[in-house]
């Protein structure tokens, strides 16, 4: 479990796997000076109700991973969350695809 941290102020604890996905979205977003929001649902012990945050690249953000191994990334996933970040809603986590497979062309050619 994994946690995302706002400037000083919002925190959201999110899977290592998800925080992953969602590092690399928002970082390559920001590195393109791209402001957006980023959206999460908050747990049941705080309201059960969702949160949500103006990226920006002037913000200071922070993930912490819990777990020492760096999670395989799935390109389908990080193109659904691009998507959702893209949008007028802005980021928010999507469940995860399956990973689209592609065929080598000397397979295809067979």
């Amino acid at each position: 479990m994994g946690k995302f941290t706002y400037q000083t102020g919002p925190r959201v604890d999110i899977e290592d796997r998800a925080l992953a996905h969602l590092q690399l979205v928002i970082s390559n977003k920001l590195r393109r000076n791209e402001s957006f929001v980023f959206t999460w649902r908050d747990d049941a012990s705080i309201g059960d109700g969702r949160t949500s945050v103006w990226l920006n690249p002037a913000v200071p953000l922070s993930f912490k991973y819990y777990g020492s191994r760096t999670p395989s990334l799935n390109r389908t996933w990080v193109e659904a969350l691009a998507h959702t970040a893209n949008a007028p809603t802005g980021l928010y986590l999507v469940p995860e695809p399956a990973e689209l497979m592609v065929a080598d062309e000397d397979d295809s050619m067979a």
